[in-house]
């Protein structure tokens, strides 16, 4: 078994962590860093409760160390496990700069230890049923993508309060950019340029809750967008080709499971209800088709499960270090073009 260090306890490593590793049954779960309090051994009372990285670094039996602290850690905490010779899996995003995260590719590269960036959202059923729809020419040639990570949250935090302030990797777009960029990345490749605007729409915000991108292809524009005052929602996904389009409501069911304790096992585990299936209307083999399209079992564990493979037999990594830093490069070019209010054009050769 992999020997296994988590940090922080808070909703990230609760939530979308410790389950899976819990029921994967490949991983010990041997130490969790919670600064404060022990609310941790309560359900994991075989884990030993550290307050620090060190203690974590100096134990010679840790292999992987799990990042889930807050963004401003991310790179220190991983530079600092990759030198000790443990493996690391950072959170989204997975640095602040291209900078940082070209340093933990060098050293990853150096070290021989695994890092690899938390992107979960690549085993929704959603996402999931997206890339079969594209790959498989149900729409024929994709020409437009739209992407909504809408809420409804007009008051201020009462938790992760820290993200709602002026630091280093807080905002709306470093806390779900990451996950749409890096679905339009494997759904797309890499675009030829970006257009964004990102801004703060509620009055007391400090750091930005709104992003609308754009990422131009040469036949294909690619549209993420957030805000937190949406209070009725729209599509979540889009795509229009050059034969039909597909669109999806509603959120993968396993995030509320998660939250609700249920744990991440059973055969109907991410199962989508028939109700929320996508509408693909189209046409084949000279038929028109308007109907709903089953949505594909997701699956959280899938990447704790190449994670493993990846560890202890070789396997491909999935999700690897070149994958966070093409995002963050783009969410840099972003925040840029943001800037500049200007399309500007993408280079992420590393």
């Amino acid at each position: 078994m992999i020997s296994t260090a988590v940090i922080s306890y808070g909703i990230s490593a609760r939530t979308f962590h410790l389950p899976f590793l819990q029921t994967h049954g490949g991983y010990s779960i041997d130490m969790i860093l919670e600064r404060n309090g022990d609310s941790c051994l309560a359900k994991y009372p075989h884990a030993k409760l550290v307050k620090t990285l060190d203690e974590v670094l100096a134990d010679p039996g840790i292999e992987l160390v799990v990042i889930c602290s807050p963004n401003t850690t991310h790179f220190p905490y991983a530079k600092a496990a990759l030198l000790a010779g443990k493996h690391v899996v950072v959170e989204k995003p997975f640095t602040n700069t291209s900078e940082e995260a070209m340093e933990l590719m060098r050293l990853s590269k150096e070290t021989g230890k695994i890092c690899s960036v938390y992107q979960n959202r690549r085993y929704v059923g959603h996402f999931l049923t997206m890339k079969k729809i594209i790959e498989e020419g149900m729409i024929g040639e994709a020409r437009e993508f739209f992407a909504h990570y809408d809420r409804y949250r007009p008051d201020p935090r009462t938790y992760g309060l820290w993200r709602e302030e002026e630091l280093p990797g807080s905002g709306i777009f470093y806390d779900l950019g990451p996950h749409l960029i890096d679905q339009s990345l494997v759904l797309f490749g890499k675009p030829d340029a970006i257009l964004a605007d990102i801004r703060c729409m509620k009055p007391y915000s400090k750091v930005d809750d709104y992003f609308d991108v754009k990422l131009f292809y040469k036949n294909l524009i690619v549209t993420l967008h957030a805000s937190m005052l949406v209070r009725e929602m729209g599509p979540r996904y889009m795509i229009h080709g050059t034969k039909g389009s597909f669109i999806k409501y509603g959120d993968d069911p396993q995030e509320e499971l998660l939250k609700a304790g249920q744990l991440p096992v059973g055969e109907e585990w991410g199962k989508e209800d028939p109700s929320l299936y996508g509408l693909l209307h189209t046409e084949m083999e000279g038929k028109i088709i308007r109907e709903p399209y089953p949505t594909l079992q997701g699956s959280y564990a899938s990447y704790y499960a190449n994670l493993y493979k990846s560890i202890k037999e070789g396997a491909s990594l999935q999700e690897t270090p070149e994958d966070g830093y093409r995002v963050i490069r783009l969410i840099e070019l972003a925040f840029e073009s943001s800037k500049r209010q200007c399309k500007i054009p993408v280079d992420l050769s590393i």
